[in-house]
């Protein structure tokens, strides 16, 4: 059975929302090295709408030689919305919710998540969700979407390892308790 294996940029008081505007002071060779090791343990992608829809006009516009856009560009993605009807980035298909754990049965690799905040929460919820890689940046910024708002329920999480970069960020991993 194929892992589905998230990752997110987080702060201190656990704010996913817009990591563009304050990640990139704590990204240094440590951080990339673990972001490519992520993506490269995987062979598809699995993102939420809202994700997609940021990620789909950036990537292919990127240099086809930057590792990580041709990752990204070339990797199959599946894409879970109730909304999204003609998806146009390359190698994307629609699903929803229902089939995610059916797409873990298929064979090949690993499912990689990249983003995602919403999916994550309700894959963990329903017990989907194998592996949360949290790179917590050492900053706290007292507003924004949070990973678990109230109401998330009690999910417990085993932590299976940690790490830190030469920026401070924690590179966290955990499993379901």
């Amino acid at each position: 059975m194929r892992k589905i294996i998230a990752g997110l940029f987080i702060t201190l008081d656990g704010v996913v929302e817009a990591p563009e505007k304050w990640h990139f002071p704590y990204l240094d060779q440590d951080v990339e090295r673990s972001v490519l090791s992520l993506l490269r343990r995987t062979e598809v992608m699995l993102l939420g709408r809202r994700t997609y829809e940021e990620f789909a006009p950036h990537w292919p516009q990127q240099d086809p030689e930057d590792p990580l856009a041709a990752l990204m560009n070339g990797r199959t993605k599946y894409v879970v919305s109730s909304t999204l009807a003609d998806p146009a980035w390359q190698n994307t298909t629609v699903i929803t919710l229902d089939q995610v754990a059916a797409l873990k049965e298929e064979p090949g690799g690993d499912i990689g998540m990249s983003g995602s905040p919403s999916l994550v929460v309700t894959l963990l919820r329903e017990g989907l969700l194998d592996e949360l890689h949290l790179l917590m940046d050492p900053v706290v910024l007292g507003t924004g979407r949070r990973l678990f708002e109230e109401g998330a329920g009690h999910i417990p999480l085993t932590l299976t390892r940690s790490a830190t970069s030469g920026t401070g960020v924690l590179d966290l991993t955990y499993t379901r308790a």
